[in-house]
């Protein structure tokens, strides 16, 4: 099995020694400790240059799918960007971050926080679809029934049009072909 990741964007393990030698060149006058918080403050702005370069405009609202994990266990969540801009994906509240394209062409993120880590997907909904269909999706998800067949039935990946801005590829699924009687 494939577990390449294209990384977006991530603030999950910096290492000051790939910084140190354009640190120094760049702060002669700071101390190690200052370079260390400018590494974080530089890497920060990066992740506005990639909302920027993600400013992707969808027909449809992106659905968020949850794996919660909290002090008192793993629990199943979804959330819905309405603007169905692939940007808005780049936005969380907690502190260790990742977002990246897994071999899939799903786009992820990995959000550590104090009680354990999130895992977020991000899909969005398909052309045609009904809202009874997203509802029972909804349900499932919740319920921690939802089948990765459910999710593709109801939306799509998006890492097709992130590939696009930063020239990776992404292996198509072949879907099984159906044999007629």
């Amino acid at each position: 099995m494939n577990n390449q990741r294209h990384i977006i964007w991530s603030n999950h393990d910096l290492n000051y020694e790939d910084w140190k030698d354009d640190l120094e060149a760049e702060y002669p006058d700071l101390s190690d400790d200052e370079r260390y918080s400018r590494m974080y403050d530089i890497n920060n702005g990066y992740l506005d240059d990639e909302r920027m370069n993600l400013d992707i405009q969808l027909d449809t609202s992106i659905l968020l799918i949850a794996d919660l994990g909290r002090w008192n266990g793993r629990f199943p969540g979804y959330g819905e960007i309405k603007s169905g801009n692939i940007k808005d994906c780049l936005e969380s509240e907690m502190d260790d971050l990742t977002w990246y394209v897994d071999h899939l062409g799903d786009l992820r993120c990995d959000a550590i926080h104090h009680d354990g880590t999130n895992h977020y997907l991000y899909r969005c909904y398909k052309p045609g679809i009904r809202e009874t269909q997203i509802d029972l999706l909804k349900e499932k998800i919740l319920e921690g029934t939802a089948t990765r067949s459910d999710i593709t039935r109801v939306t799509r990946r998006l890492g097709d049009e992130i590939a696009k801005v930063y020239g990776f590829t992404i292996p198509r699924i072949r879907q099984p072909v159906s044999k007629e009687r």
